[in-house]
């Protein structure tokens, strides 16, 4: 373990956390509430930390650990997660360890007897090893500085991560009541945070909410169309990024990432189904590699903290807004430009509706249940700034769009879509409610298909009404009717469309609906185009510095490389950028770098001047 950078003082002295801040982690000040919360816990208050990914939450139990007398205990979830945290405080000089299931007895046994002496400033265990006594007595006879409860959400019911092992984490307000708490989530809707301060029993503790906006995000909802071919073409657009595909089910993750791989990206699948040495594996090459793409299922991600992730990819919708801020969350955590795009057509809609109802839960859960769901295809449904519909779900007010998002790039017409709903809703009455989509467009449409003729809805009222209105018009209707709760799937699972009780106010025209217009196809281009511009332009990198920019990370590489650490614990992307446009000279002006602490000053300062002074 490496030598402690910062002695424990007797008492967290005024200073000690900023000072703390600018010779370990190389910053000059804090960032928004981090300073007030570092200051509120390293005074021994408890805390619950609502903070969006990126925005610096680690450091608010990072730094208090080291100012207070002790070893701050980190509750985590993933050991992947721990690992990582691990390695970057070591790279700082910090005195970290974790425990859990990777260790053998020896290790675990010389981490413990680290932890009794007062060697370590941070020790992460998972949730699960909170319980036994035996680690219990070992918190006993340790100095404990303050406990950590990273990810928090994991432990209310109401979150899309529950994790009943996190209910035990009550234990150590029971059995250290004078030793502060300090909770953390980037994702809590209102009900979700309540569930917290029950269940954790922090009813005292001071609540510090800072903004959920992630302004370096670009977030985008498309109609699918093709999608392997549109998420090819997204992906070959950004050929050096690390980026996550996020798919609903195993075999898709596996067949998307084989395809990729045929198309010549470098891409992994991760999901529960593969064994547990593929999965470290693959995860491993993503956090250590550049420009690799993971296809996942929702196992994946929770514990990633890669900051230059710059593209998350939904080919499926989540079931829940909480959970797409969450997943997209995981781009651009180094505040550098990043993309979120999901993919979202009508049998997605169909496939999240059912879920729901089929549901196997109580007459509560599944009402809440849907009013997760409501969110969600508001979300993607919506003629508005995509980041204001996100900011309102959480309870935060954005009086503006963004203008970095596709409702902004490409504004959205809306219409009275009364009349062609009720074409639609009649066409499913008219025709028994038995029929799917695509029947039901030939129909409107007046094709005479051999499946309409024989079934004689050429016959019906309905056939030919809806002329007017191309294919992809009318899936854009039915999408909306059943997103907006008109219609619904068969519950019998044939994949026909059923009339719901709100669809009669509807067809008898007591109610009214409007419609969103999908932009067209030559639309999207001209705003993507529009949109690479910009984030080309977001660099602003000349030939030379984009030279020197690459031999930094390949220097970057080279080193972590070695010690079998991620690129990004030498150094993140951000620092480098800092490299390229100060271009120092001499080691007090890498100094002087934000993210260019003391000891990685020590470490690797001359190998990156070296570098720098070459492409002078």
């Amino acid at each position: 373990m490496p030598d402690a950078l910062i002695p424990h003082p007797g008492a967290a002295s005024p200073g000690a956390a900023l000072d703390a801040l600018r010779r370990v982690w190389g910053y000059k000040d804090f960032r928004g509430m981090q300073a007030e919360i570092v200051e509120h816990v390293a005074a021994g208050g408890d805390a619950l930390v609502l903070m969006p990914t990126g925005g610096g939450k680690s450091l608010c139990y990072q730094i208090p650990a080291l100012v207070r007398v002790g070893v701050g205990v980190v509750v985590s979830p993933l050991i992947a997660l721990m690992r990582d945290q691990v390695d970057a405080l070591r790279q700082l000089g910090v005195r970290a360890a974790y425990l859990n299931s990777t260790l053998d007895w020896r290790e675990a046994q010389e981490v413990e007897r680290a932890c009794e002496r007062g060697e370590l400033d941070l020790l992460y265990v998972a949730p699960e090893r909170l319980v036994p006594p035996r680690f219990l007595d070992l918190l006993e006879r340790s100095r404990i500085a303050l406990f950590a409860l990273d990810e928090a959400h994991c432990v209310s019911q109401w979150g899309h991560d529950f994790r009943p092992e996190y209910l035990q984490c009550s234990l150590l307000h029971e059995r250290f009541p004078v030793v502060p708490r300090i909770a953390l989530t980037a994702t809590a809707d209102a009900q979700t945070r309540a569930d917290i301060v029950s269940r954790l029993g922090l009813s005292e503790a001071r609540v510090f909410s800072a903004s959920f906006d992630r302004p370096n995000i670009t977030y985008r909802v498309v109609p699918k169309e093709n999608e392997r071919r549109q998420l090819l073409d997204f992906i070959r657009r950004r050929p050096e990024d690390a980026g996550i595909v996020y798919c609903l089910s195993r075999g898709k993750v596996d067949g998307v990432a084989q395809w990729l791989k045929e198309q010549g990206v470098d891409a992994l699948p991760y999901h529960a189904g593969l064994d547990a040495a593929t999965r470290q594996a693959n995860q491993d090459r993503f956090i250590r590699g550049e420009g690799v793409v993971m296809v996942a299922t929702v196992a994946f991600g929770m514990g990633i903290d890669k900051p230059n992730v710059r593209f998350v990819v939904h080919l499926d919708p989540p079931r829940s807004l909480e959970a797409y801020y969450q997943e997209t969350g995981r781009a651009g955590r180094d505040g550098l430009p990043a993309e979120a795009m999901m993919l979202y057509g009508f049998s997605d809609v169909v496939q999240l509706r059912q879920w729901v109802e089929a549901s196997d839960t109580s007459s509560q859960f599944k009402r809440t249940e849907r009013q997760k769901l409501e969110a969600l295809l508001g979300f993607c449904e919506t003629a508005r700034c995509r980041r204001q519909t996100i900011l309102s779900y959480f309870g935060e007010a954005a009086p503006n769009p963004c203008g970095n998002c596709d409702t902004c790039f490409n504004p959205v017409e809306t219409y009275d879509g009364t009349v062609p709903a009720q074409m639609a809703l009649s066409a499913v009455y008219r025709t028994g409610q038995r029929f799917g989509v695509g029947h039901l467009i030939d129909v409107l449409r007046g094709l005479a298909t051999d499946k309409v003729a024989e079934r004689g809805h050429d016959k019906l009222k309905t056939f030919g009404v809806g002329k007017d209105l191309s294919k992809g018009d009318w899936q854009t209707v039915f999408r909306q009717l059943v997103a907006y709760g008109y219609l619904t799937a068969d519950p019998e699972g044939h994949g026909g469309l059923v009339l719901t009780d709100a669809a009669p106010a509807l067809l008898k025209g007591q109610d009214s609906v409007r419609l969103r217009r999908d932009p067209a196809a030559e639309s999207r281009r001209a705003a993507k185009a529009g949109r690479d511009a910009r984030r080309d332009q977001t660099l602003n990198l000349s030939p030379a510095d984009d030279a020197l920019w690459h031999a930094l990370k390949a220097l970057r590489l080279d080193l972590a490389r070695e010690q079998g650490v991620p690129p990004y614990v030498i150094f993140h992307d951000t620092t480098l950028l800092e490299m390229v446009r100060a271009r120092p000279r001499d080691l007090v002006a890498l100094g002087f770098l934000p993210g260019v602490g003391g000891r990685k000053l020590e470490r690797y300062g001359k190998d990156f001047l070296d570098v720098i002074q070459d492409h002078a």
